[in-house]
């Protein structure tokens, strides 16, 4: 009897899954379109996203084209960043910025799955890493309702069965919009604006750290977070990010909307 009420139950389900895919299909979260799986995008939206390979500079991810990876560009060498690596899975153009922004500021939650399953492939053999989101200041999270990286961080922490520590990281004080600053003005904008928690600065240690976010545009907010993070005693410090800015190409194709790139 128990069985053939489990069995009962399962072939309910599958009714109820099949009713609700018929009366809300899944949909490309770029258009719109009917796609056979939840998170997935259409073709033709799936092709116009820019996917990065490890092209770039291995310590602050600038784009370097032929260049074998783990190259490490002049900049970097000159002045090393605080972080020790930077990946993205695409680059930040029209459709990318629309996934995100929607994930943002259109009440769609759902996309930092979305964004998640994407980013996966950027984490390696990582068994010892703890993920940490960037932090938003709690005047955005009151108003957004949630911190979009750190939705995406508890994707990746799902799947890959990685530690997660949402609150790791505080923000101290709100930041100014970044972009039109220079680098010294950047550094000084961030400065103190973050700090390690000191209720689990025990746990970081000797530890990897992968941060989260959801756009890497001038670095300046990650560093900040990659300072804090060893100077409670993180060992290493790597970005993995949904997208990649390239100022000087996405200027030119959006204009404006590259300001909408801050937290």
């Amino acid at each position: 009897m128990r069985e053939l009420i489990a069995t009962g139950g399962r072939i309910a389900a599958r009714i109820a899954g099949g009713a609700i895919a018929l009366v809300l299909p899944p949909r490309c979260p770029g258009c719109g379109a009917v796609t056979p799986d939840d998170h997935g995008f259409c073709r033709d939206c799936w092709q116009s996203l820019d996917f990065l390979g490890d092209d770039g500079c291995a310590r602050c991810g600038v784009a370097l084209p032929f260049a074998p990876p783990g190259t490490i560009c002049a900049g970097c060498m000159v002045d090393p960043p605080a972080l020790d690596g930077v990946r993205a899975a695409v680059s930040y153009g029209p459709l990318a910025r629309h996934v995100v922004m929607r994930l943002k500021h259109g009440g769609r939650p759902g996309h930092a799955r979305t964004i998640g399953l994407l980013m996966e492939r950027l984490i390696e053999q990582e068994a010892d890493a703890i993920l940490v989101p960037v932090p938003l200041h709690r005047w955005r999270i009151w108003r957004r309702g949630y911190n979009q990286s750190a939705l995406i961080a508890g994707v990746l922490a799902r799947r890959r069965g990685l530690a997660l520590a949402v609150d790791m990281l505080e923000r101290r004080r709100a930041t100014p919009i970044l972009r039109g600053l220079g680098r010294n003005a950047r550094a000084r904008a961030v400065r103190g604006a973050f700090a390690a928690n000191p209720r689990r600065v025990a746990e970081l240690k000797g530890r990897r750290v992968l941060l989260v976010d959801d756009v890497h545009t001038t670095g300046a907010t990650a560093n900040a977070c990659a300072r804090a993070l060893k100077r409670a005693g993180a060992a290493e410090v790597r970005l993995i990010s949904w997208a990649r800015v390239d100022l000087a190409r996405v200027e030119l194709a959006l204009g404006d909307a590259t300001g909408d790139v801050d937290k």
